[in-house]
C-alpha cells in the first residue's frame, strides 16, 4: 500500500523509485525523504523544515529509529503489515501514529529513499499550521506509550 496525498506535491513518478526496495527483497516498509537526496526541492518557508526537524528528531527518540523525514507523505507498506495495524488518527497526527506503531514490530525492515518535492506556498492552498505541529507532538508522546 502507498500513501499519496492528492495535492502532488510529491511526484507520483517517483513510484518506482519507493518499490525498489520491496522488489529487492529487503524492506517491508519505505519512507521517502525529502532530506536524503540530490533531487529537487521547492524552497519555502524556513519555520516548517525546523518543526518538520524537530517532531522527526523526538520521534527518533521515542521510536529508537533514525529517520529523516517522518512527516513525510510517502510511506509504502507491505499489505500484511499495514492490515494488522488500527490507525485512530487522521490528518497531522497520522504520521507519528504509524510510525510509532510500525517501529514496535519486530524485526520489522524500514528504508529510507531519496525522493522530490515542491511544497506549496499558503496561497497555493497549503493548510497546515502551529496546531497541527502540536498535534502531531501530542501523538509522538501518545504512541510511545500506548500499546
Amino acid at each position: 500500500m502507498l500513501i499519496q496525498d492528492a495535492d502532488l506535491e510529491y511526484d507520483p513518478n517517483e513510484y518506482p523509485k519507493l518499490l525498489a526496495p520491496f522488489e529487492k527483497g529487503v524492506a517491508d516498509v519505505v519512507f521517502g525523504s525529502r532530506f536524503v537526496s540530490g533531487d529537487s526541492h521547492r524552497v519555502l518557508y524556513f519555520w516548517h523544515r525546523m518543526a518538520n526537524g524537530l517532531l522527526t528528531l523526538l520521534s527518533n527518540m521515542m521510536t529508537n529509529l533514525n529517520l529523516t523525514d517522518m512527516e513525510t507523505c510517502y510511506k509504502v507498506f507491505k499489505r500484511e503489515i499495514i492490515q494488522n495495524i488500527h490507525i485512530e488518527e487522521n490528518r497531522f497526527g497520522f504520521e507519528p501514529e504509524i510510525t510509532a506503531k510500525i517501529a514496535k514490530i519486530k524485526h520489522i525492515r524500514i528504508y529510507e529513499v531519496g525522493i522530490s518535492y515542491y511544497g506549496r506556498t499558503y496561497e497555493e492552498g497549503k493548510k497546515i499550521g502551529v496546531k497541527d505541529g502540536f498535534r502531531a507532538l501530542w501523538a509522538i508522546i501518545k504512541y510511545r506509550f500506548k500499546r
